[in-house]
């Protein structure tokens, strides 16, 4: 009895440990990549202070977790301050942020402003709340960025998040536009970063579930059938699972597009190509067939190199 007892110890004290370094590698792998964003785009800049936009689902939760622990070993000194919006959805858990913030001894900020009760009453049942309730949103938390002083806002968007965007766009807007890792504002006093934009959804979810962080449902949102992201996002996942590599290459593509090889004459001066006897990289090969790589060999992180310095954790 005692010998079983002892091989079933030793059997989960092997599982508990190896779930352990399963945590570490994950963790090692998502400062990695939020680490190379903030590099290749400059998101983080000595003495800023960074508004940290925390909803309460996995994405923001993740992504304040990984910039606390990276301003722990960046070579340059940066603030954060944790802002949740809250709407007034009824059933909010309005305890649930505050004391995360509290135990993990985070800076942060509850901004109280009934948008929900204006999202219902102005959008028709059955109708998608989305664009109204991120107007209103992105207008409150303008104002919280200027009233904190803060210097960047940081979205928790992922790169599933942004090749969503892409497709939305080119099926239902007629536009060849996804969602930057970094940008100014539209009303041009921000800089908005998304320093998740190289990490992968489900390298996000299992974070997630390792860490047990205190998640929140949108009940407002998060809840709409047929929404056209949602639909998106199901083809993309599909793809991820029948054609492993389709998504990094589909993302790579966003970090090379070649403008005369497109049809946009603002974009590439299509009107004034002339002939002049120049040979040029980008010119036309009409005659060669095309010959692309295998998706599963390209990926998104491998031409980075491992001591690329800056906010990663390398």
């Amino acid at each position: 009895m005692t010998q079983h007892t002892s091989t079933e110890a030793t059997a989960v004290a092997d599982a508990e440990k190896k779930a352990q370094l399963n945590v570490n590698k994950l963790t090692k792998w998502l400062r990695h990549a939020v680490g190379d964003a903030i590099n290749d785009f400059n998101m983080i800049e000595p003495g800023d202070k960074i508004m940290v936009c925390l909803s309460g689902g996995k994405d923001s939760y993740t992504m304040l977790d990984i910039l606390l622990g990276l301003q722990k070993s960046a070579p340059i000194d940066f603030s954060i301050v944790a802002v949740n919006l809250d709407q007034k959805q009824p059933g909010f858990p309005e305890h649930v942020l505050p004391d995360y913030l509290k135990s993990a001894g985070v800076d942060y900020r509850i901004i109280e402003e009934d948008t929900y009760s204006i999202v219902k009453k102005l959008v028709p049942e059955g109708k998608t709340t989305c664009s109204l309730c991120s107007r209103l949103r992105r207008g409150i938390l303008y104002r919280v960025a200027d009233e904190l002083g803060a210097t960047k806002i940081a979205l928790g968007h992922h790169r599933e998040d942004i090749l969503e965007t892409l497709f939305l766009n080119m099926f239902y807007g007629g536009k060849l536009k996804a969602m930057p890792p970094k940008l100014v504002s539209d009303d041009g006093k921000h800089v908005v970063i998304r320093p998740l934009a190289y990490c992968r959804e489900k390298d996000i979810v299992r974070y997630s579930e390792a860490k047990g962080f205190p998640i929140i449902p949108c009940n407002l949102c998060g809840s709409q059938p047929n929404l056209q992201r949602a639909v998106v996002g199901e083809m993309i996942e599909d793809w991820d699972k029948r054609f492993p590599g389709r998504i990094e290459s589909m993302f790579r593509a966003l970090q090379n597009v070649v403008p005369s090889h497109l049809a946009d004459p603002k974009l590439y001066n299509f009107v004034g190509a002339k002939a002049d006897g120049v040979a040029r990289a980008d010119g036309d090969k009409a005659f060669d067939r095309e010959t692309f790589s295998e998706p599963n060999t390209i990926n998104i992180l491998a031409s980075k190199p491992a001591d690329a310095g800056g906010c990663g954790d390398h």
